[in-house]
């Protein structure tokens, strides 16, 4: 596995605090043996941090399956670069595919449907997403790599699919993503051992307490954090929707309304470049 946070398990805990996710389920499915499975990736991870420090790491495990599934931080950052960001995939899927190794990636599902932003940052966003899967689709299609849509797997847009951060999977969002992708591999001739349960069993269950407390001291700081990133280019998306809706008002005799405007942060401080971040 390699990848962000999703990759790394988050939103499906264990009881003592573990992540399990996406991994442990894809091993079991395919009878892999705890021992010869690998997990590399990390939270906050970009596409860039895939190739440069997690990539070798994989390549020294000879593997015959790798997941990647990284590209939403990256979306959220205001050094956002979608040819960048299509060179590091390309380059990761093409070294694994070298080593003779049977590569999985994941197209990305509209966040909007899942997690509500103020309009104009849902719609810079969407932008963006629709940027990573055309890089997707390119490296995919370049390399014939596997790929699973996350818009198209049944079950996606369930709210019960998603843990309370609306950000990462439940436990039920990994085990649907498991069965994708091992019905992705099976499709390849890949043997799979079994198919994965969609049955929830063996995580912890987190209560109404445990919720608010994880909004108050990771969600609304990390929203805040990443919404100072994403701001400017969704002002600048209105600024762009303003000037159109003028240029066409001239046309017309009428003058458009700007007071959007004033109801957006022009100004970000301490944006960070840095391929990982947490």
């Amino acid at each position: 596995m390699l990848g962000d946070s999703t990759a790394v398990g988050l939103g499906d805990p264990l009881p003592g605090g573990a992540w399990r996710g996406v991994g442990p389920l894809l091993a079991a499915a395919l009878g892999v043996p705890p021992e010869h499975y690998v997990n590399v990736s990390v939270t906050g991870a970009r596409v860039g941090c895939v190739r440069t420090d997690q990539l070798p790491r994989v390549l020294e495990q000879a593997p015959d399956v790798a997941v990647v599934i990284a590209g939403m931080n990256d979306t959220l950052r205001s050094d956002f670069d979608t040819a960048a960001l299509a060179e590091d995939l390309d380059a990761t899927v093409t070294a694994l595919q070298t080593a003779g190794t049977t590569v999985v990636t994941v197209r990305f599902h509209d966040h909007g449907r899942v997690f509500r932003l103020p309009g104009p940052l849902r719609r810079a966003h969407a932008v963006r997403v629709a940027a990573l899967n055309s890089a997707v689709d390119t490296v995919v299609m370049r390399r014939e790599a596997l790929c699973v849509d996350l818009d198209l797997l049944p079950g996606a847009y369930d709210l019960r699919s998603w843990s309370v951060d609306r950000l990462h999977p439940s436990e039920r969002g990994h085990r649907l993503l498991a069965s994708g992708i091992t019905e992705a591999l099976s499709r390849a001739d890949v043997a799979v051992a079994e198919p994965v349960s969609l049955v929830c069993s063996g995580g912890a269950t987190a209560g109404t307490a445990d919720h608010v407390a994880w909004l108050l001291a990771k969600g609304v700081p990390w929203l805040w954090r990443r919404g100072r990133d994403l701001v400017p280019y969704a002002a600048g998306i209105v600024a762009r929707d303003l000037v159109r809706t003028g240029l066409r008002a001239a046309g017309t005799g009428r003058v458009p309304v700007v007071s959007l405007l004033r109801a957006l942060p022009i100004t970000v401080e301490g944006c960070s470049k840095t391929n990982c971040s947490r």
